[in-house]
């Protein structure tokens, strides 16, 4: 059972101030869409291969996750449209990778908080 007040007591000066610190509508749907894609153990797996060895072609990954490269290819999509991972053509291979540097470090910070 969760713990919750005894005795229902506002506190307005807490309130207040987490009200204006809290972003707008829009940014908060955005982070929320940006944890959902991180939800999934299919692109979770993806980013974790992308982050091991820096670009794979989808070939790669669908070798490394064991799905079609079409399956794959949906679950790049998602995070491509979310800003997770981004893409280059060279001939017909098409090599993704992770947009920058702070989708490592939330990860690794994921990671780590979970071996606490």
């Amino acid at each position: 059972m969760t713990e919750v007040c005894k005795v229902y007591k506002e506190h307005l000066d807490k309130i207040l101030e987490a009200q204006a610190k809290i972003p707008e509508e829009e940014t908060v749907l955005e982070v929320a869409d940006f944890f959902d894609a991180l939800g999934n153990p299919t692109r979770l797996k993806i980013l974790l291969a992308l982050m091991e060895a820096g670009e794979l072609c989808t070939c790669d990954l669908s070798a490394i996750t064991k799905l079609s490269v079409s399956a794959i290819s949906h679950q790049l999509r998602i995070l491509k449209d979310r800003k997770i991972v981004t893409y280059r053509k060279d001939g017909k291979n098409v090599f993704y990778r992770l947009d920058d540097e702070h989708i490592t470090e939330i990860l690794e910070v994921t990671f780590e908080h979970m071996e606490e």
